[in-house]
């Protein structure tokens, strides 16, 4: 028999990364917050529409209220019936929901094919992906042009593993133009 693996917590890591996989790792979260974000807020329905068992259920909302990603709402009072909303927080997850299909999709994650949901403009229609913008300007970045840099508050643990990655880049980069094109 299999030995269950527990998982470990990323407490105290000084990686947002690893907080956020703390906070909404777990698969039923992210399903929820899915469900969520498309109008499923009844208990109920969370459950009929994920599959999630029921103690499964109580447990991950609970802890996504403790952590300010969703909040009860009374939607009736006699008898009392409340539904799950995502607060700004939870909302906030779009991109990571969108980031996480779109990669799906791509790769086809679920071995099914053709995927059954895209993303458009809800003016034009056409099919629109995830990109990097830069703030100032509006522009969209290429994604060859990104780089990560240390803040003032990163430890020598995060600025030891970005140094590494800048001379695996500029090793790479300098490979890349030496190499006839094709």
């Amino acid at each position: 028999m299999a030995e269950q693996m527990k998982p470990k917590s990323f407490a105290g890591m000084r990686c947002s990364i690893a907080g956020a996989l703390d906070l909404i790792g777990d698969r039923w979260t992210l399903l929820l917050v899915r469900d969520l974000l498309l109008g499923v807020g009844r208990y109920d329905d969370l459950r009929a529409s994920t599959g999630i068992p029921h103690a499964t259920l109580a447990a991950r909302l609970k802890y996504m209220a403790q952590h300010g990603v969703v909040e009860r709402v009374r939607y009736q009072d006699r008898p009392p019936r409340d539904e799950y909303q995502l607060t700004p927080k939870g909302l906030d997850l779009w991109k990571v929901s969108l980031a996480l299909r779109e990669w799906g999709d791509q790769w086809d994650a679920t071995g099914f094919g053709a995927p059954t949901v895209e993303t458009i403009d809800g003016e034009t229609g056409r099919p629109l992906r995830l990109g990097l913008v830069d703030p100032e300007t509006g522009m969209t970045v290429p994604a060859d042009r990104l780089r990560l840099r240390a803040t003032p508050d990163a430890d020598d643990t995060i600025r030891s593993l970005l140094d590494r990655s800048s001379r695996v880049s500029h090793r790479e980069d300098s490979l890349t133009a030496t190499q006839p094109q094709i």
